[in-house]
């Protein structure tokens, strides 16, 4: 009896497991999940899309080719730029020059400057050109022509002149208020020449002489007090074909002397050497009329 009973459950057993179906495992991303990829991949394809054509509109404007972008072009020399430039910070180079025949222009709407630093980041040298003029500051400034002549040159020792001629041509001259040294003074052709001190005194020395030259004119010398001439070791000559001395004071003769009026008269010495007139006699009456020289 249990033999039968075992048999029978086996074949049960197997005949329920004949009836059941194999389960299948579906791999993969299915329902709104599939959904989502599929519209990520197409935003993803539409950005690179929008990239690809802002990149290309970018070099088309910006005009990007091999050897630069726009007026800019890369040489082997360094950057060559054609056109007008406009720089909105401070630029840093080495060199700047135009192309060959054409001018360089530097234009700004305040200044211009130009600046040159050591090695410890120090201003040396600066050029302003601004709308209230150029200044420019630094050890020494010379200007030199285009042989290499020195024509200007200016340090906190002196200032050198070396053209041929120094041209002032204001009215009002040139003035220095320290001395002048100079081997050569001279007025343009058919011009004036003035040495004058306002309000204060003129000095002229020199070592070895000083020549007053007038070729073709009149030498005039004229004071509000004294004028003064002296020679210490030598003598001073008054060589003239008239010699003229004006509103020289007429001493009076006393009565003793002799009362004729006359036109003629002869020049008086004082023992302090102020000069004066007497009337001409037969003899020197310079003794009856000295009464200049009290």
């Amino acid at each position: 009896m249990d033999a039968w009973m075992t048999q029978e459950q086996c074949t049960h057993r197997n005949n329920v497991q004949s009836s059941e179906k194999p389960h299948v495992y579906k791999v993969g991303i299915y329902g709104w999940r599939k959904r989502c990829l599929y519209f990520f991949v197409l935003l993803l394809m539409i950005l690179i899309l929008v990239n690809l054509a802002l990149t290309i509109w970018i070099v088309k404007v910006m005009n990007f080719t091999i050897d630069g972008m726009g007026n800019l072009r890369i040489t082997e020399k360094g950057l060559k730029l054609e056109g007008d430039s406009e720089f909105l910070q401070p630029l840093y180079a080495k060199e700047i020059q135009s192309r060959p025949g054409s001018p360089l222009f530097l234009q700004s709407s305040k200044n211009v400057s130009v600046n040159i630093l050591n090695g410890k980041n120090q201003l040396v040298t600066q050029l302003i050109a601004g709308s209230s003029g150029v200044r420019a500051q630094g050890k020494m400034l010379e200007v030199k022509s285009s042989t290499g002549k020195l024509l200007f040159s200016a340090d906190d020792q002196e200032v050198v002149v070396g053209a041929e001629r120094l041209r002032v041509t204001g009215a009002e001259g040139a003035v220095f208020t320290n001395s002048v040294e100079t081997p050569h003074v001279r007025a343009e052709p058919f011009k004036e020449l003035r040495l004058e001190s306002p309000t204060r005194s003129l000095y002229m020395e020199a070592p070895k002489g000083i020549q007053i030259l007038a070729e073709a004119g009149d030498i005039q010398a004229t004071c509000r007090s004294d004028l003064r001439l002296e020679s210490k070791d030598g003598e001073i000559t008054l060589d003239a074909r008239r010699i003229r001395l004006l509103r020289l004071p007429e001493g009076k003769a006393s009565p003793l002397g002799t009362t004729t009026r006359q036109t003629v008269y002869e020049v008086c010495v004082c023992p302090n050497g102020k000069l004066f007139l007497s009337q001409a006699g037969t003899g020197s009456t310079c003794q009856i009329s000295n009464n200049v020289c009290l």
